[in-house]
C-alpha cells in the first residue's frame, strides 16, 4: 500500500437482485476482490470489504409483474439467494447490505437532497412515451417494436438483443408497450439532471494525467467517453418502485437506479460502522478501491466521482480494476436465456470444491479482455494442476514425513547449494506474487503461488528422499524439512486464492494462524512439531461429471429454442384489406431436383392448375427432392419473379419455422385440385 495511505475501503459491484449470480459476476468482480481483501488481511492492514443488493430498478418491476408479485417480493428472495451464494462460496465481505434498507433510503435522499440545495442539477422537461390506457410513463424496457437495423421484431427500446445495437425508444419502428400491448404517445415529463459536461474539465485532468497507471481497459474507455464529450445525464425517472425523490412536486418519480445503487457503498458502510463510517468515506488517508465488471466503468470512473465531488466532503476512487466479460462454452453469458452457470447451482453440485472454480477462474481471468470457461477447461486445471501439481506435492511431503518420521517435523541440517538454490527461488516467488496482488495482476499471481509449488515437486524428484534414505538418513530429515518449509509457504500464498483448502492444510500442518510476512521463511515449521494425519486436498473430476454439465448446458439450450419459438411477438397488426392482397393457392409438386452449386436451394416444377410455374425454396437442407413430389403445397402465386441466377422464381412456397429453426413445408390434408385459392 502507498505509505499516504492508512486503510483500504474495497467496494465491489453490487448485484442486481433479479437473479442469482454467476461465473462471469465471479469471474469480472467478486473473486478479484476478495483475493486482494484477503491478502491486504494477510499483510495486517485496515481494510473494509463492502457490498449488498441492488434492488430498485425496471428489471425488478418487470420481474415482478410476470410472476404476478411485488417487486419486494422479487427483491427479498433474490437478496438472500445471493448473500448466502457468496457465503458459501467463501467471499468475505464485512458487510452485504441492501438498497431497499431504510438506511439506504435516508442517506441516498439526503444524499441527492444535499447536491439539488446546492444547485448543482439541471432541471429540464423531456418527452418519453407515455402508456395511455395504463397511465404510466414507459422506461425503455417497458417499449418493444422492430429494431432500425436488423429490422428483428421484439427488440427493447434500450437494445436489441437480435443485433445487439444500443437503441432509444424513439428509434423503434411501430413501438408497443408491454404492460398494456398499446402504442405509447409522447408526453412531457421533468426530471433533474447532472450536469457531467460542467465536470469534464476537472474528470479529464483527475483520470487522464493523475490515474495513467489504471487498467488500459479502463483507461481506454474513459478517455474514449472524454474524447467523445459527457453530456448531462438524468438522475431521476418515472416509476413507481424506488427511492422518491425528495423535492416538492416530484410525485411519482423515484431516483435513478444508476444515481442511487453506488451510495449503496455508503449506506452499507454505516450500518455496520455508524461511528466511523466518515473516516472510510472521507479522510485522505483512505484508499478507495472498486471492483467492477466493465459495463459498470462509466458508472464508477466518471459518473459516481462526478456524484462525490459535487457533494464536496468525499473521496474519490483511487483505483478502479475492472474486468472484462467471460463467456461460458464459447458464447456470451446470459441470464434470461439461462445459459449461465450459477454460484448457488455449482455449490449444491460440487460441495467441497469452492476452491477449484476460484481457481480456473482466476486462472481464466478477463483482466484487460474477455475470455472463455469451458467445463473440460474446469476438468483440465482441477486434474492437471490443483491434483497433479499443488495436491500432489503437499501430499508426497506429508506422507514422507509419516512414513520416515511418524509426522514429526524433522530437525533442518546443513544445507546444500541446491538447497540454498531452492530457497531462493521460493523467495523470489514470494516477491513477484506480492508485487502482482499490490498491482491488481491476481491471475499472474496465482500462476506464481503455482510455481511454489512445481519447486517442490521437482526439488523432491532430484533430491530422492527414497533413495537416499538407505546411505544418509540425515540428509533426508534437511529434505523433508525443506519440503514441510514450502508447504508451510504454500498454505499461505494461496490463503488469498483458495481460503478453503488453505484453512484445511494449515489444519493438517497444525499452523493456527498465518500471516504475509512469513512467506518466504524457511522455519514456519518447528523441529519436533506432530502433524496431522494426511488426507488429499484435491481430487480428480471424472469424464462423466463435466460431460453432465455440457449436457445441462445443451438442454438449456434446447429449451430456449422452443421458449424462443413460443413467445416470438406478433407482428404488427395489419388492414384486412392488405392480407387479400396475397394470393395464396393450392399447387402440385410435378418435379423437384437440387440446384447445382447451390447448396440450400431446391427447384421446384409445380401444378398449378395454370398452366404451371417453376418455384425456387432455400428449403434444401430440410428435404430430399423426392420427399416433395407428388405432395400438395401451398404457394403465394402474385409475388413478383426473382432471380436466383440463371433460374427465375415465380412465387414463394409457404413453410413454418420450428423451434430449432428447421422448416417445414405446409401441405393439405385432404386432395383439392390445383390452382385451389387459401382463404
Amino acid at each position: 500500500m502507498d505509505k499516504k495511505f492508512k486503510r483500504t475501503l474495497v467496494t465491489a459491484a453490487l448485484p442486481y437482485a433479479n437473479g442469482g449470480v454467476h461465473i462471469g459476476h465471479l469471474a469480472g468482480v467478486y473473486v478479484p476482490s476478495d483475493i486482494y481483501v484477503r491478502y491486504l488481511r494477510l499483510k495486517g492492514e485496515p481494510v473494509l470489504f463492502i457490498c449488498g443488493s441492488d434492488e430498485h430498478g425496471v428489471p425488478v418491476t418487470m420481474r415482478a409483474r410476470k410472476e404476478g408479485c411485488t417487486p419486494q417480493d422479487v427483491v427479498d428472495r433474490y437478496h438472500h439467494l445471493i448473500k448466502k451464494s457468496f457465503e458459501d462460496f467463501g467471499i468475505s465481505f464485512d458487510a452485504f447490505g441492501r438498497t431497499s434498507s431504510e438506511t439506504h433510503h435516508r442517506v441516498a435522499s439526503e444524499f441527492f437532497r444535499h447536491l439539488y440545495d446546492k444547485g448543482v442539477f439541471l432541471e429540464k422537461e423531456s418527452e418519453q412515451y407515455y402508456d395511455e390506457e395504463a397511465k404510466t410513463f414507459l422506461a425503455d424496457r417497458y417499449i418493444m417494436g422492430e429494431c432500425p437495423h436488423c429490422h428483428a421484431e421484439g427488440a427493447y427500446g434500450d437494445q436489441c438483443e437480435k443485433c445487439g445495437s444500443a437503441l432509444s425508444p424513439t428509434e423503434l419502428i411501430n413501438p408497443h408497450s408491454t404492460v398494456s400491448g398499446s402504442k405509447p404517445v409522447m408526453k412531457k415529463t421533468k426530471h433533474w439532471y447532472l450536469p457531467l459536461d460542467q465536470d469534464q474539465p476537472w474528470l479529464e485532468q483527475w483520470i487522464l494525467n493523475e490515474h495513467k497507471e489504471w487498467r488500459p481497459n479502463v483507461y481506454g474507455q474513459c478517455k474514449s467517453w472524454l474524447d467523445t464529450g459527457l453530456q448531462p445525464r438524468a438522475v431521476s425517472r418515472d416509476l413507481d418502485w424506488g427511492i422518491p425523490v425528495p423535492v416538492e412536486g416530484a410525485e411519482g418519480k423515484v431516483l435513478y437506479v444508476w444515481f442511487d445503487a453506488p451510495i449503496g457503498y455508503i449506506s452499507n458502510t454505516i450500518d455496520i460502522r455508524p461511528d466511523d463510517w466518515q473516516l472510510w468515506w472521507k479522510d485522505d488517508s483512505t484508499r478507495l478501491v472498486h471492483f467492477i465488471g466493465k459495463d459498470n466503468i462509466v458508472f464508477h470512473c466518471i459518473v459516481f466521482p462526478s456524484m462525490l465531488k459535487g457533494e464536496g466532503s468525499y473521496i474519490l476512487p483511487d483505483n478502479v480494476p475492472a474486468n472484462e466479460f467471460l463467456n461460458l462454452e464459447d458464447k456470451k453469458i446470459s441470464t434470461s436465456r439461462n445459459w449461465a452457470v450459477w454460484l448457488h447451482e455449482y455449490n449444491e453440485e460440487f460441495p467441497g470444491k469452492q476452491d477449484v472454480l476460484r481457481y480456473v477462474l482466476t486462472a481464466n481471468a478477463p483482466e484487460t479482455k474477455d475470455n472463455n470457461f469451458t467445463w473440460k477447461d474446469f476438468q483440465a486445471r482441477n486434474n492437471n494442476e490443483l491434483v497433479a501439481v499443488y495436491g500432489n506435492f503437499v501430499n508426497r511431503a506429508l506422507q514422507l514425513t509419516k512414513k520416515y518420521y511418524q509426522g514429526v517435523v524433522p530437525a533442518c541440517g546443513e544445507l546444500t547449494d541446491y538447497d540454498q538454490k531452492t530457497i531462493a527461488e521460493f523467495v523470489d516467488v514470494k516477491n513477484r506474487v506480492e508485487h502482482l496482488l499490490d498491482t491488481f495482476h491476481f491471475r499472474d499471481a496465482q500462476k506464481e503461488a503455482m510455481d511454489l509449488a512445481r519447486i517442490g515437486n521437482k526439488y523432491l524428484a532430484e533430491s530422492e528422499p527414497w533413495a537416499v534414505i538407505k546411505t544418509d538418513p540425515e540428509r533426508v530429515k534437511t529434505i523433508i524439512n525443506l519440503s514441510l518449509q514450502l508447504v508451510a509457504n504454500l498454505s499461505i500464498a494461496f490463503e488469498p486464492f483458495l481460503p478453503f483448502s488453505s484453512r484445511q492444510l494449515r489444519g493438517m500442518i497444525g499452523l493456527n494462524e498465518c500471516v504475509w510476512a512469513d512467506l518466504g521463511r524457511t522455519d514456519i515449521l518447528e523441529a519436533g512439531k506432530q502433524l496431522g494425519e494426511p488426507v488429499l486436498l484435491f481430487e480428480k473430476i471424472e469424464d462423466a461429471v463435466v460431460e453432465a454439465q455440457v449436457q445441462k448446458l445443451k438442454d438449456t439450450e434446447k429449451a430456449n429454442e422452443m421458449e424462443a419459438y413460443r413467445a416470438e411477438p406478433i407482428a404488427p397488426t395489419i388492414a384486412f384489406d392488405d392480407f387479400t392482397k396475397l394470393d395464396i393457392r393450392v399447387g402440385r409438386v410435378v418435379h423437384c431436383e437440387k440446384v447445382p452449386k447451390k447448396t440450400k436451394l431446391l427447384k421446384f416444377d409445380i401444378d398449378d392448375g395454370l398452366g404451371g410455374r417453376t418455384i425456387i425454396s432455400g428449403i434444401a437442407q430440410y428435404y430430399q427432392p423426392e420427399q416433395l413430389i407428388g405432395k400438395q403445397i401451398c404457394f403465394i402465386a402474385n409475388l413478383a419473379p426473382r432471380k436466383f441466377g440463371d433460374l427465375v422464381s415465380e412465387g414463394m412456397i409457404l413453410s413454418a419455422e420450428n423451434a430449432d429453426g428447421s422448416l417445414s413445408v405446409v401441405t393439405i390434408d385432404r386432395e383439392v385440385k390445383p390452382g385451389c385459392a387459401v382463404k
